[in-house]
């Protein structure tokens, strides 16, 4: 049977179309690397948008209006700042995310058992997503700092390319707290946010193969499949959005100069939490509802594409 490790006994590695092994985690690694990457590149100037609604919101005070404000004061390049550090940072972050999700879904499956894994999916997509993040927000960190340096220190007080950006964060770390001050806010941001995406993305996808697509998945044409993986990724993306946006706004205030030295908490109760739950909510949502149903899309399209089937199930 196809769920059974050569010694004979059930693996969760030998439950999919070809069996788990270091190839198939690297070309997960790889899928992840193209489908953070790009997909964060690529929306640098919503990104930036909603970065400086977070920092300064008296004077960008929505995204086409804040966008307008960014080209009518700094022009194309100001739209575009921190996509340097945003496709590495996001390349790597995605490199370890998707990775190592795959990594840590198995184990956990096989530590649990094949009754326990059955019976308590849920937790084992919560866990394995939770534990692949702690190691994707570390490499991601530097980066992150660097890319809201560079999108919300104002024009001509911060260096905007990649390399000068880095060298003088690296320079001035004792205030910037660079490489990681950021990361006890970025892993309450993305862990809750990584959970929440990969939870409800393989259940969307369980319901779908449940109630919508009634045959076995792999009888369905692959462009099928992937139009399932996108509508699950968008949906769930949806919901992420809103559960991570507090301590995005949190990671985004930090980098304003007026609050250099303040504490977390000092920055969060001198906001208050409707202002930090809801100021760039609306763009956030659009953004990462998008971003994550294309972010799925790539990355099974690239699975399929090296004929490792697409993620999720009934």
């Amino acid at each position: 049977m196809s769920h059974l490790a050569p010694t004979g006994k059930w693996d969760a590695r030998y439950l999919g179309p070809v069996p788990h092994d270091s190839s198939y985690y690297a070309k997960c690694m790889l899928g992840g690397v193209l489908a953070c990457g790009i997909t964060h590149a690529g929306i640098t100037p919503l990104d930036v948008a909603k970065c400086n609604m977070q920092v300064n919101p008296a004077k960008y005070k929505g995204l086409s209006s804040g966008l307008a404000t960014l080209l009518r004061e700094e022009g194309q390049t100001g739209i575009w700042k921190g996509f340097g550090p945003t496709f590495v940072g996001y390349s790597l972050q995605g490199m370890f995310k998707y990775g190592l999700y795959e990594v840590f879904k198995d184990q956990y499956m096989n530590l649990a058992g094949e009754e326990l894994s059955n019976k308590y999916k849920p937790a084992i997509w919560l866990a394995g997503s939770a534990s692949a993040e702690v190691f994707a927000d570390i490499a991601l960190c530097p980066l992150e700092m660097t890319k809201v340096k560079i999108q919300t220190s104002p024009s001509g007080t911060f260096p905007t390319s990649f390399g000068a950006a880095l060298a003088e964060m690296s320079k001035t770390k004792v205030e910037t707290r660079y490489p990681f001050g950021s990361l006890v806010p970025l892993w309450s941001r993305q862990i809750p946010y990584t959970m929440a995406k990969f939870f409800f993305f393989e259940k969307i996808v369980q319901v779908f193969y449940t109630h919508v697509f009634t045959e076995p998945k792999e009888s369905y044409a692959k462009t099928t499949q992937l139009g399932v993986t996108f509508a699950s990724g968008y949906l769930a993306g949806v919901v992420c959005a809103i559960v991570s946006h507090p301590a995005d706004s949190v990671v985004s205030l930090m980098g304003k100069p007026a609050n250099k030295g303040k504490s977390i908490g000092t920055i969060a109760s001198e906001t208050g939490f409707a202002a930090l739950a809801t100021k760039g909510l609306g763009t956030r949502v659009l953004m990462i509802g998008t971003l994550t149903g294309f972010q799925w899309w790539i990355y099974d399209s690239f699975k399929a594409s090296m004929g490792l089937g697409t993620t999720g199930g009934k």
